[in-house]
């Protein structure tokens, strides 16, 4: 099977209005890896009511949110950042935007006041889908892609980004946009 030549890493996944899955309802998600033995990507809206070094004890003083990345291997913890040429072994996913990095190289960077809580966002667990298995949830509308800006991750706020991506594409979609995320049948 051939991956879907509209999926592609650093892009964003934009669940349909009317999502029912819990995990996934009104979610912007950041695609960090897709190939035909499937994908990886961060669910960029959803907010814990952590912080970093809630999770890790031996972590620098840092005031950085940690969000819901998905559902896969939620005790792992995952970063995207704007600093890539400063930290090494980032990868490169978008303009302004780099996933991962040496860990020890990262809080080397956050203790010399290198990097600021606006420059990353920290995810605990990912959302991941077998090969084959997103291009079949596109195939049904589950999900839109959309256009990846560095400003969606580091500058907007989460509580209206499913809203804001979806006006952002225009046409029908300023439509959906404008869907309330609850609706009464009454």
């Amino acid at each position: 099977m051939t991956t879907n030549s509209m999926i592609k890493s650093g892009q964003l996944l934009v669940a349909e209005p009317f999502m029912l899955d819990p995990y996934f309802r009104r979610a912007v998600i950041l695609l960090c890896e897709h190939h035909e033995e499937g994908s990886v990507g961060f669910i960029l809206n959803k907010k814990t009511d952590m912080k970093v070094t809630d999770l890790i004890n031996t972590f620098p003083a840092f005031d950085a949110e940690v969000f819901y990345g998905g559902p896969v291997q939620t005790d792992t913890l995952h970063y995207v950042h704007n600093v890539g040429d400063l930290l090494e072994e980032s990868i490169q996913l978008t303009d302004g935007v780099w996933w991962g990095g040496d860990f020890d190289s990262l809080k080397f960077l956050i203790s010399s006041g290198l990097i600021e809580p606006d420059n990353i966002r920290f995810f605990v667990g990912y959302s991941g889908w077998s090969g084959g298995q997103l291009e079949e949830e596109m195939e049904i509308g589950s999900w839109v892609t959309a256009h990846m800006h560095a400003n969606y991750l580091f500058k907007s706020k989460p509580s209206n980004l499913w809203s804001q991506v979806m006006y952002n594409k225009g046409n029908r979609f300023e439509i959906i946009a404008d869907i309330p995320e609850y609706v009464s049948w009454n």
